[in-house]
């Protein structure tokens, strides 16, 4: 056979191999992608689909990239191995201009494709809202956002380590209690070092930070129970700075309301503070710790076994 018709058909072969190549992986990267969505808990907010979205595209392009990546890896390991006992050296090639540009060019267009989608989401959502400082240790002022929103402003007190949740007929609770589908206004306050607001079933997190009140919104989409989780280390016991939130219709939100604020003051969850006086009783050994803030007062104490959806 003709040398360059050899050489034509081998150029074929290896482009039908590497189109072949491109489809298998992105196939792969789409199913990837589409089971992304069962690795998530449920979703029980207005921002969970949009941020599972964007979790799914950038699953999709990471598995594209890291089996591109690892399958050269793996052609060149097989069918372009050195002979047996070939200790020479490879060839010095200088650098291909035109394999360096699209090895560029590709990786940025799909970093800008991230953070277009990312930023689009977030201006979507927009539950941030703003930041006043204050003289840490004073009162946290009052913030009034601009805003129309259908409930709110409920603060949000995080300590080390306990969650404390004030309404705004100035009911105290331990848990977090929301109507569902109504835009909630917050005020997030810490009274110590830096801690996080982070529902999972959410899909939304937000810091706290010391001598700062922020402002946050999010619209729950589904009754139910789920967990509040300190995202932020904190200190020992950070791990049971934890609390539920429970998401209930306008009508059962409404009695709990009305029949919550009757109800005296009364010691609220604080799972830290009962481990730090198992501590004590045990002799005060192990690493040094911070003494856990007291149990907030408040009029519903919640029930710290309660079972949860996420």
């Amino acid at each position: 056979m003709n040398t360059k018709v050899k050489k034509f058909n081998n150029l074929y072969l290896k482009i039908f191999i590497i189109l072949l190549a491109a489809g298998i992986n992105l196939l792969i990267s789409l199913l990837m992608g589409y089971w992304s969505y069962s690795w998530l808990p449920i979703q029980a907010s207005e921002a969970a689909s949009y941020v599972d979205n964007l979790f799914a595209f950038e699953t999709t392009i990471g598995t594209f990239i890291f089996l591109g990546c690892t399958g050269t890896m793996a052609w060149i390991l097989i069918f372009n191995r050195a002979p047996k006992y070939d200790e020479s050296n490879g060839e010095p090639l200088e650098g291909n201009v035109k394999l360096e540009v699209i090895w560029t060019v590709i990786p940025l267009i799909l970093v800008l494709a991230i953070a277009t989608y990312a930023t689009k989401v977030n201006y979507k959502l927009e539950n941030l809202g703003t930041k006043t400082k204050y003289n840490f240790g004073q009162d946290a002022p009052f913030v009034e956002e601009k805003k129309a929103f259908d409930f709110g402003p409920i603060d949000v007190i995080s300590r080390q380590w306990n969650w404390e949740f004030i309404y705004p007929n100035g009911i105290h609770s331990s848990e977090l209690h929301l109507p569902i589908n109504k835009r909630t206004n917050f005020r997030l306050i810490t009274e110590d070092v830096i801690h996080s607001f982070y529902i999972p079933a959410f899909r939304l997190k937000q810091d706290i930070i010391p001598g700062s009140v922020i402002t946050y919104s999010l619209t729950p989409t589904r009754k139910g129970v789920f967990r509040l989780r300190d995202a932020m280390f904190s200190g020992a016991y950070f791990s049971q700075n934890q609390t539920n939130v429970i998401v209930e219709t306008e009508d059962v939100f409404q009695r709990w309301f009305d029949d919550t604020v009757k109800k005296e003051l009364q010691n609220g969850l604080n799972p830290a503070g009962r481990l730090y006086d198992k501590r004590l009783k045990n002799g005060n050994r192990g690493w040094a710790t911070v003494e856990p803030a007291p149990a907030p007062k408040v009029q519903d104490k919640g029930f710290e076994e309660r079972p949860h959806d996420g």
